[in-house]
C-alpha cells in the first residue's frame, strides 16, 4: 500500500522553477508558537507516542486532529476540509509520521520546521474572512511565501484558483517538490527564489500568505495584493514589543492594516540558498 492509498488525491501537478537573487488592533491572545527553536522540536520529536490503533492514512486520523481545531475555537469549514483530505504525515520524516496529527511543529531539515496545525488553520480562517465576492469561491490566486516541506502548499491547492510558492532553500524546494510529485492537477506552481520580492510575473494576488516573518512586511508584497485581496503574515506589532499576525487589506482607496495573535515565526530572510 502506498502512502496516499485510503486518501482522495486532489488534482495538482508541480512545476519548479529556479529564479536567481535578483490598523486596528484585536486584543492580543495566547502567543501562538508554529515553528518552535528546532532543538525543542527536536527533543519532542524523540518521546514515544502512544499507538491510537487507527493507520495514519485513516480518515480518523486527520478528522480527529480537525476536531480538535473546532475545539480551539477555530470556524472555517473550507480549512477543514482541506486538512481531512491532505495527509500530514506524508510531509515529515518518517521517523516522526505518528506525531504527524498532533498539534505540534516537528523539524524538517535546514533548521525548519513545519507549522503546528492549529496556526495554519487559524491563518487560513484570516484570509477566508476577508474573502470578496470577486474572487469566487475559494481564496483566489495565491502567493505563499515560504514552501517548506509542502504541507501547506497541499492545503491551498484544495482552496485556491492557484498557488505560486516561494521557497529560499533550494534543498527545502526539492524536497518539497517530492512530496507533491504524487498529487495530480494544475494548480501549484513552485519558485526556488527570494520570498521577499514577490514574483511581479503572476501578480496581482487575491491572497498572499507567509511562513516567515520580519520588522516589517516588503512594499514588494503590498505591491503585488489585488485591490480586494487579503495578506496575512507574521510581522512586528506597529509599536514594536513583538511579533503578531497582521493582516492588510488592499481596498480602492489603499491599504488598511489589523493586528491579531501574538506569534513566534522564523526571521524573514533575503536571497536564496
Amino acid at each position: 500500500m502506498t502512502e496516499h492509498q485510503g486518501a482522495r488525491r486532489p488534482r495538482f501537478p508541480v512545476a519548479l522553477e529556479r529564479l536567481g537573487r535578483p490598523g486596528v488592533s484585536a486584543q492580543p491572545r495566547t502567543t501562538l508558537r508554529p515553528q518552535r527553536p528546532v532543538h525543542e522540536a527536536h527533543r519532542d520529536a524523540g518521546r514515544p507516542s502512544a499507538a491510537s490503533g487507527l493507520g495514519l492514512d485513516s480518515l480518523a486520523m486527520r478528522q480527529r486532529m480537525v476536531a480538535r481545531l473546532v475545539a480551539e475555537g477555530i470556524r472555517c469549514a473550507p480549512v477543514f476540509e482541506a486538512m481531512a483530505m491532505v495527509p500530514r504525515h506524508a510531509f515529515v520524516d518518517t521517523a516522526l509520521a505518528n506525531q504527524a496529527y498532533e498539534d505540534t511543529s516537528l523539524p524538517i531539515g535546514l533548521g525548519q520546521t513545519i507549522s503546528k496545525p492549529s496556526v495554519v488553520a487559524r491563518m487560513f480562517e484570516l484570509l477566508f474572512a476577508g474573502q470578496t465576492a470577486g474572487r469566487g469561491a475559494g481564496l483566489g490566486r495565491v502567493l505563499e511565501i515560504g514552501t517548506g516541506c509542502g504541507y501547506q502548499t497541499a492545503l491551498l491547492a484544495q482552496m485556491a484558483q492557484r498557488v505560486l510558492s516561494i521557497e529560499r532553500l533550494g534543498p527545502l524546494l526539492d524536497r518539497a517538490t517530492q512530496h507533491l510529485s504524487a498529487w495530480r492537477g494544475d494548480r501549484v506552481r513552485l519558485v526556488h527564489g527570494d520570498g521577499r520580492l514577490g514574483h511581479p510575473p503572476q501578480a496581482p494576488y487575491d491572497s498572499i500568505i507567509a511562513a516567515a516573518g520580519g520588522d516589517e512586511l516588503p512594499d514588494a508584497w503590498l505591491a503585488q495584493l489585488a485591490v480586494g485581496g487579503r495578506l496575512v503574515a507574521p510581522c512586528q506589532r506597529s509599536a514594536g514589543r513583538g511579533q503578531v499576525l497582521v493582516v492588510v487589506d488592499r481596498n480602492p482607496g489603499g491599504c488598511v492594516r489589523t493586528e491579531h495573535e501574538a506569534v513566534r515565526f522564523v526571521p524573514l530572510k533575503s536571497g536564496v540558498a
